[in-house]
């Protein structure tokens, strides 16, 4: 089955920039998101730096404090 959906002229170029000879545009979106699903934290070390940094550890925080503590029966 077939679905379609609407991207913008800029997602379309950068899609159409990142596709293989002989791939579809189906094949760029799962390649894409199997690559985004699967990689090691450890490639992104290094990445942030200064307030990004910052940023992204208080929204740990942020969310550990929502996270709700159960006991779980083993």
């Amino acid at each position: 089955m077939t679905k379609v959906i609407s991207l913008s002229d800029e997602a379309y170029a950068a899609l159409k920039r990142i596709k293989r000879e002989g791939e579809s545009f189906s094949d760029v979106v799962l390649r894409l998101v199997g690559q985004a699903k699967y990689r090691p934290l450890s490639e992104f070390a290094g990445r942030w730096a200064g307030d990004d940094i910052d940023k992204v550890f208080e929204e740990i925080l942020r969310e550990r404090e929502r996270a709700e503590s159960r006991e779980v029966s083993i």
